[in-house]
């Protein structure tokens, strides 16, 4: 914490507030270090706020919530779906607020933080003017806050369904009941750079609504796009009609494809790689890895001599060193030269802490194979 590092964990904690919301934070010889958001029945029972003995009133949301939004209109992102607030590494921990056009999808994940909840939802009216804020607190990690999972409309109206765009792709997003607020934001700079390298036949693995494709498909000149859900695939085709593009959609298990692919002979200039998480957990690394591991040497086998592979984990418990050496030996096994092109990181609007490692969860690269 001394480092800058807003969580105190219960174990740490030698007396505790009665009840959830804001917390004066001492030491041991009653000297103040701060104020901090206290969850009675989180691992996490302390995120600090501030150092400072300030009172968390309608002025102080209104001030920290306008320093991250200052963020934002400084990266002027190419589009009109984007993260406004990134909890922690925007000071405002457990604070998750995304923009969706003329619309706001918040979540609110310790209890500390809901106490705040008019206040927040105020300051958000204020400076952003939304035609509606749509509360997502149906996130999993709610449970370990003893919060109930719920999705409720907390200002003006949000439409189950919302058109947004992305540089120069259009894509539908559903607020009420798509993945984490509606749509993967971290992944927007990625699918911007993946459109740049697309070329001759393009992959989208784990396609998912297809937001990779919709990049590909403006260059390239066939795509494949590969999930096994039929929903998000369904998803995906709708999205594709919407920018007057084609791809292949094919349901199936990934892993299965690539083999399928490779034994009948057929390469790709660009492959993307997008898989969930593997390691939700410390203890799945080393299985997560492995799977990893099998993938993309199975996709750096598709490829072209001179192809792209665009790879990526989310998983916060493979680390960066884990994610390069995977990749290193994934090119061994291939066989094949392998370029480490460039590494890629969440889009900016997802800042990184330094001190804060959480916030460094998506890793990726851009490989070529050189042969």
């Amino acid at each position: 914490m001394r480092h800058g590092h807003p969580w105190i964990y219960r174990s740490d904690v030698l007396e505790a507030p009665s009840a959830a919301g804001a917390a004066v934070v001492v030491d041991e010889r009653d000297r103040i270090i701060g104020i901090a958001l206290y969850s009675p029945a989180s691992t996490i029972a302390l995120r600090m706020l501030t150092h400072e003995e300030v009172v968390l009133d309608e002025a102080f949301w209104h001030q920290r919530i306008s320093r991250a939004l200052a963020l934002r209109s400084a990266l002027a992102p190419d589009a009109t779906a984007y993260r406004l607030v990134h909890a922690e590494a925007d000071a405002l921990p457990s604070l998750i607020v995304d923009r969706y056009g003329e619309h706001l999808v918040v979540q609110l994940l310790s209890a500390g933080l809901e106490t705040f909840r008019l206040a927040i939802v105020g300051a958000l009216v204020d400076l952003v003017r939304p035609a509606g804020i749509l509360a997502r607190n149906d996130a999993p990690v709610r449970q370990y806050e003893q919060l109930p999972r719920t999705t409720e409309l907390l200002h003006g109206a949000v439409p189950a369904l919302l058109e947004v765009r992305e540089s120069e792709v259009r894509y539908l997003v559903e607020p009420w009941t798509g993945q984490k607020t509606g749509a993967f934001l971290d992944q927007r700079e990625n699918r911007i750079r993946a459109g740049t390298l697309a070329r001759g036949r393009a992959l989208d693995a784990f396609a998912y609504h297809g937001s990779f494709a919709l990049h590909l498909a403006r260059s390239a000149e066939a795509v494949v796009a590969v999930d096994s859900s039929t929903e998000a695939l369904a998803r995906a085709r709708r999205n594709l009609a919407l920018n007057g593009r084609t791809a292949r959609l094919e349901e199936g298990n990934v892993f299965d494809f690539l083999r399928e692919e490779e034994a009948a002979g057929r390469t790709y200039d660009i492959v993307v790689l997008d898989p969930p998480a593997f390691a939700k957990r410390r203890d799945h690394l080393e299985q997560a890895l492995r799977g990893y591991k099998e993938v993309n040497l199975r996709a750096l086998r598709l490829l072209a001599p001179g192809g792209h592979l665009l790879t990526f984990s989310c998983s916060y418990h493979v680390g960066h060193a884990d994610f390069r050496a995977m990749l290193g030996d994934a090119a061994a096994d291939a066989g094949r030269p392998v370029r480490w092109i460039e590494s890629r990181h969440a889009a900016l609007d997802h800042p990184e802490i330094v001190q804060i490692p959480e916030t460094s969860y998506l890793k990726g690269a851009v490989l070529q194979v050189s042969d």
